[in-house]
């Protein structure tokens, strides 16, 4: 197959040959089968246990490690069980510890301490689910557990990036397992780096990873799969959230990853009181918000903040009150005029209140700040 051997050479052998570079173990093709138990496995099966004992003493061991891992397996081949891998993933779900007769988060993946977790990187993972085959070109798996799915393209393949696309769509539909636990796809060639999120299969939702230097693969593929950067995205940066009561899920693009560490940063220096990120229409502002709202809040280093969101459509409160429920499981507090958000502030409340700008007589905006 002259076509795939291009494509091989010139996008899938540079792209594993890259991410070594960079941290990520090249596990063969063969190896990998074996590693899970055959074409029907999904998981380093003997990796996961080893991370997941490793990096929860005390209440992971081999009484419970197997029921962790088959929770994580048997998670539904949908997008809600794409969510429950990414729950598991962010150290969301817990197990029953008799020791301390209690309910414990267990960690999957080491966010701080980063050279705690198992990078690695398979060719040509081939599943099959019983009615259909389908084999990705590249899968990266972090402690056992695949992350992301790529799909490479030779340059001279015409629409190859649109057929890279089909290809993606067609795993979901014949074997929706191969794509339960990865969280992003990519569909790259020589040229251009697509990705977006698994489940989020519109060509609007798919993003062209940009580097300064343009032109540069390289770069582009380092930078996408650097190991910080790559656990960013999956603890802070793919986010699910429901609309017309279907679940929806979404990675945030550069521009607005930049904006959440820009705030963030200014947050952090006390010398700087105040600050402007100034996005057009459509450029995800509601998302960048309620990302930022998401690092000030559970980040120990702002200590309990108290954030104000405030929008200025009336439309946008019922919208964003929703989201926010599913974003943070909670309902949020909605500011209903001045009066009501002076007393939230007094009684020193610590959280996310949410209003609009509406809800306030006219009138200058210093009188707004002094609230604070």
């Amino acid at each position: 197959m002259p076509a795939k051997t291009s494509e091989a050479r010139s996008v899938q052998f540079p792209i594993i040959e890259y991410v070594q570079a960079i941290g990520w173990g090249l596990v063969s093709q063969q190896q990998a089968l074996s590693w899970r138990r055959g074409e029907g496995g999904l998981l380093f099966y003997e990796v996961l246990a080893e991370r997941l004992k490793a990096l929860n003493p005390g209440v992971v061991d081999d009484s419970n490690v197997g029921d962790i891992i088959r929770r994580i397996e048997n998670a539904r081949s949908t997008i809600e069980g794409n969510r429950e891998v990414h729950s598991w993933l962010k150290g969301e779900r817990s197990v029953f510890v008799n020791s301390q007769n209690r309910e414990l988060n267990v960690k999957v993946l080491e966010f701080e301490k980063t050279e705690r977790n198992v990078f690695q990187v398979t060719p040509e993972w081939q599943y099959t689910n019983g009615r259909f085959t389908n084999r990705a070109d590249i899968i990266f798996l972090i402690n056992g557990i695949p992350v992301a799915l790529v799909e490479t393209k030779a340059a001279q393949v015409r629409d190859g990036i649109e057929r890279g696309i089909t290809q993606v769509r067609r795993y979901h539909r014949e074997t929706p397992e191969i794509v339960t636990a990865p969280q992003v796809f990519d569909v790259p060639n020589i040229v251009d780096f697509y990705y977006g999120v698994t489940w989020s299969l519109d060509l609007k939702s798919l993003f062209n990873w940009k580097e300064k230097e343009r032109g540069n693969f390289e770069k582009k593929v380092k930078a996408f799969f650097d190991t910080q950067h790559f656990l960013g995205i999956i603890q802070s940066y793919i986010l699910f959230f429901e609309k017309d009561d279907e679940l929806n899920k979404i990675i945030l693009r550069q521009h607005q990853t930049r904006a959440v560490e820009k705030v963030v940063a200014r947050c952090e220096d006390r010398s700087k009181p105040r600050g402007l990120i100034w996005h057009t229409q459509g450029s995800g502002k509601t998302f960048t918000m309620l990302t930022v709202a998401e690092h000030l809040l559970t980040h120990p280093e702002f200590e309990k903040p108290t954030v104000l969101m405030l929008v200025d459509r009336n439309e946008l409160e019922g919208q964003l009150a929703g989201w926010l429920r599913a974003f943070r499981g909670v309902d949020v507090p909605v500011a209903e005029s001045k009066e009501n958000l002076r007393d939230l502030l007094r009684k020193d409340y610590r959280g996310l209140v949410l209003t609009t700008i509406h809800k306030f007589e006219s009138q200058h905006a210093t009188e707004h700040l002094r609230l604070g």
